[in-house]
């Protein structure tokens, strides 16, 4: 199994007994098409994308010319292939956007309302990949997964933000307080583990052209999420609201309906919400403890 980094690499350092990683920079078409004609890949997943919401409110046109451009390099590379490989397109949740309370759960026919720089380029990720498939009959395969969380996650998202902070504080390297922004949103979390699953069934068994919901059709409030990590801290925390953590723009609830991609794979999620907090919360006092003795 090949895969490409842009960077170190350092993030998927327990992978490389089972990658091999070339240095490829997305954004250069012709270097992508070269590595791409090399490999003869049978499947590419493509999940490098700048993917933290509030980055693409700060400088939304490097959100947007970064997910695109991407994407439209790795779909031309692709449809020059022989055979074509299959492609998995991967959007977001948050290409719905705007979501009103009788749309719950939401379905794939959903209307498209993105309220954020980032939700726009996850939009054009998708309905490349849609184009590519009716034009060039490339077998992209679109998802739209929902929130997810686990183990390993950069503490810029918000369950991993929480435990880095709870981890801190029962070493005694911060105060124990725990700064958060809007808790009363809904989001539908399942696990990483689950999702990747679903990535596989995904690109392996889906049609192409087609698009799939992948989440737990379960939703939580972040201060739900809150109050478990709270629970499995060694120390007693108070909660502070930071105002830098507050969106322009957000969207109450999102709960996703996945029958259609149930109905052709048999997927769903299996780890609970509880387990995936826990695990979380252990993985950032491996690592903050580990920076501690170094």
């Amino acid at each position: 199994m090949w895969g490409t980094i842009r960077s170190s690499g350092g993030h998927v350092a327990h992978l490389h007994s089972q990658l091999t990683l070339r240095k490829v920079d997305l954004m250069d078409a012709a270097a992508l098409k070269e590595f791409c004609a090399e490999m003869q890949p049978d499947y590419i997943f493509h999940l490098a994308a700048q993917s933290f919401v509030p980055k693409s409110w700060e400088d939304p046109w490097a959100t947007l010319e970064n997910n695109i451009r991407a994407q439209l390099n790795i779909l031309e590379a692709a449809v020059r292939l022989d055979p074509m490989p299959r492609v998995l397109v991967i959007g977001s949740a948050d290409e719905y956007g705007l979501v009103h309370p009788g749309e719950l759960p939401i379905r794939e026919t959903n209307p498209l309302r993105p309220s954020s720089p980032y939700a726009v380029s996850k939009v054009a990720q998708d309905l490349l990949g849609y184009q590519y498939a009716v034009s060039y009959k490339l077998p992209a395969i679109r998802v739209r997964p929902f929130n997810h969380l686990g183990p390993r996650q950069s503490d810029a998202f918000v369950a991993s933000s929480f435990a880095r902070q709870i981890a801190e504080a029962e070493l005694g390297q911060r105060e124990p307080v725990v700064r958060v922004g809007n808790l009363s949103a809904k989001r539908d979390f399942s696990d990483v583990r689950d999702i990747v699953r679903g990535y596989y069934l995904a690109i392996t068994m889906g049609e192409p052209g087609e698009v799939y919901n992948l989440g737990s059709e379960r939703s939580h409030s972040i201060q739900e999420l809150l109050t478990i990590l709270q629970s499995l801290s060694t120390v007693a925390v108070r909660i502070e609201q930071d105002p830098a953590r507050m969106r322009p723009s957000e969207v109450p609830e999102l709960l996703s309906d996945c029958s259609k991609f149930r109905a052709l794979t048999g997927w769903q999620t299996q780890i609970p919400f509880e387990r995936t907090l826990a695990d979380v919360l252990d993985d950032w006092r491996t690592k903050v403890r580990r920076q501690h003795n170094q």
